[in-house]
């Protein structure tokens, strides 16, 4: 493996213009040896207010020697989390950031696994504020083929017959949620925006040929490694913000079937009533596909924890209150995560 990386960053240097490359080649050299101390775990997390709870606890140490390196505008943070060898990257907002920085960590570093973790909207009513899920599964909910009026159910899909879109996985019928949805003579209304098709990601898995085309909606994560965080169930987590400020309930980690993510913020109870009837999801955010699809089609294990802050579209007055229990929400992620790292190297 350490043959690999000396050899990949060899082959950078070749890459890189003198004075115009994004990478030096004496940042290379830095790269090449940090990687002579691994391999690590990747840690990653898409904002600094989900982040700086790792950075302060007591569990995490920072590398005295070389605590970071920066790179394309992200810092790689390097250190041990309970004794493990760690890199935490923070990737930003949304879909792109993600696989973007996600790619980065994977090609650059002698990762051995992922780990990404921070709060998410819920689309799971059994579940409440402060929870943390852990999905089976991950998809990228905002794919679409959007069909233009006047199309059914029936009607074939442009581009379909080549194989780049599909009607497999189900559509979003936007007449379903029309304020009257019927006429006097109980026919269905219709509406301009008619239906969006769901799609899969194309990947192109590593080893395989250059530009083999696959597809992946359902990604999973590392069967080992969600094996492992059924030992999470049943730690404590946090209930309250402050002395007056609590949840009605203790916080729990739960194991659930499936997450997804969009460049959307989902604060709609039609549309997370859907997905969760649709595609039994719990929770909803906006960057965990991007992670889980970079980690599939790299070979890499992966999982992600996501701690839950509201009820997607709100339900209560409690479900709604994203802002406020938003650091709970974060701190218990953090949690979760610590106590998932040491069971890795079992």
């Amino acid at each position: 493996m350490m043959r690999v990386f000396l050899i990949f960053g060899w082959f950078l240097c070749f890459l890189v213009n003198k004075g115009e490359g994004m990478i030096s080649k004496s940042l290379l050299k830095e790269i090449d040896s940090v990687n002579e101390g691994g391999p690590y775990i990747g840690i990653v997390v898409p904002n600094a207010f989900e982040m700086n709870p790792l950075l302060q606890s007591s569990s995490f140490v920072a590398n005295q020697k070389r605590p970071y390196l920066d790179v394309s505008g992200r810092r790689f943070r390097l250190g041990t989390l309970e004794d493990q060898k760690i890199i935490i990257v923070m990737t930003g907002l949304g879909m792109l950031n993600a696989g973007i920085t996600t790619q980065l960590l994977l090609s650059l570093f002698n990762v051995k696994g992922v780990l990404h973790f921070g709060i998410a909207g819920n689309a799971n009513t059994e579940l409440e504020v402060g929870d943390v899920a852990i999905p089976k599964f991950w998809a990228h909910m905002g794919l679409w083929s959007w069909q233009r009026y006047g199309e059914g159910p029936e009607s074939e899909l442009p581009l379909e017959s080549n194989g780049d879109y599909t009607r497999t996985i189900g559509y979003l019928k936007f007449s379903d949620y029309n304020n009257d949805t019927t006429t006097k003579e109980k026919r269905h209304k219709d509406n301009l925006l008619n239906r969006v098709w769901y799609q899969p990601e194309e990947v192109f898995p590593i080893d395989t040929y250059p530009e083999s085309r696959q597809h992946a909606f359902w990604v999973p994560v590392d069967k080992h490694y969600f094996s492992l965080s059924k030992q999470l169930e049943g730690m404590k987590l946090e209930k309250c913000i402050n002395a007056t400020t609590c949840l009605p309930r203790a916080p729990k980690v739960a194991r659930v079937e499936r997450g997804v993510s969009a460049n959307v913020f989902i604060d709609n109870g039609a549309y997370r009533k859907f997905l969760s009837t649709k595609f039994n999801v719990t929770p909803i955010d906006m960057e965990s596909a991007a992670v889980a699809l970079i980690c599939h089609q790299q070979k890499i294990p992966f999982i992600a924890i996501r701690a839950l802050s509201d009820l997607a579209g709100g339900g209560s007055a409690i479900s709604n209150e994203a802002s406020s229990f938003a650091p709970l929400a974060a701190q218990n992620a953090v949690a979760a995560l610590i106590k998932l790292v040491p069971l890795l190297a079992s």
